[in-house]
């Protein structure tokens, strides 16, 4: 049988794709197909780690754009992750999955608090840990979030779950001609700020050579796909990769 390519990841998901089609709050056919996918490639003996985002029930950045404190209203989507988090192990446990809910925010009565160790720890008996509450400080994403946790916890890839097939020059939603890259370097990211992740995170993957895969999450068998190194998505890393 085929070995994956990867031993440890760092899956992150966006809270928009678990909204599926309904673009707010929890679409429960998709909690269940990212469990399910999930769950698999951890019954194939990949190491893995999930980073929620939170934008499917409260964004920061918008709440700050109606006049209410950036700080306050990061916070607040720090909190939303951590909903999107306890879904997802809900989800998981259902499919027969181990899972602990490690929290940058303590919470402890629904979350562990974070500790870098302990989530290797984790990892290495199998259990599948989600990191909630972003970094635990505002002005920092969860994409942010993704690439300071697969550095910590020494992971060999960041696969970034999106509604979208990977990486265009423009919006595909919006101009029908968009073109798809297959390859870029975290300079070319940067250089021609594409929505892959912020310039913060990028930043960070870039000075730890953690490449990056975007791909669609919204079809069934498409994490076990990008494990096996089958070509789908967007591959970001060094140009010599």
């Amino acid at each position: 049988m085929e070995k994956p390519r990867y031993k440890r990841v760092v899956l992150k998901i966006s809270g928009e794709a678990l909204a599926g089609n309904q673009g707010f709050g929890l679409q429960h056919d998709m909690l269940v197909s990212v469990a399910e996918q999930v769950a698999e490639i951890r019954d194939m003996g990949v190491e893995v780690s999930l980073v929620v985002g939170g934008g499917n029930l409260w964004r920061g950045i918008t709440g700050s754009a109606q006049g209410m404190d950036r700080s306050q209203a990061d916070y607040m989507g720090m909190l939303a992750t951590v909903m999107n988090a306890l879904a997802l192990q809900d989800a998981l446990e259902k499919a027969g999955s181990d899972t602990r809910v490690l929290s940058a925010i303590e919470m402890r009565q629904v979350a562990e608090p974070y500790i870098r160790r302990r989530a290797i720890r984790h990892m290495e008996k199998g259990r599948i840990v989600i990191f909630a509450a972003g970094t635990g400080n505002p002005y920092f994403s969860t994409d942010t979030t993704a690439a300071l946790r697969a550095a910590e916890i020494e992971a060999e890839v960041i696969l970034m779950a999106k509604r979208v097939d990977g990486v265009y020059d423009s919006d595909p939603f919006v101009n029908p001609s968009a073109q798809r890259f297959e390859r870029l370097s975290y300079l070319d990211v940067l250089s021609r700020g594409l929505g892959v992740m912020d310039s913060t995170a990028t930043s960070l993957c870039m000075d730890n050579n953690i490449p990056v895969i975007v791909f669609d999450l919204t079809k069934q068998g498409n994490i076990r796909r990008v494990l096996m190194g089958e070509s789908i998505g967007t591959y970001v890393g060094r140009d010599n990769q």
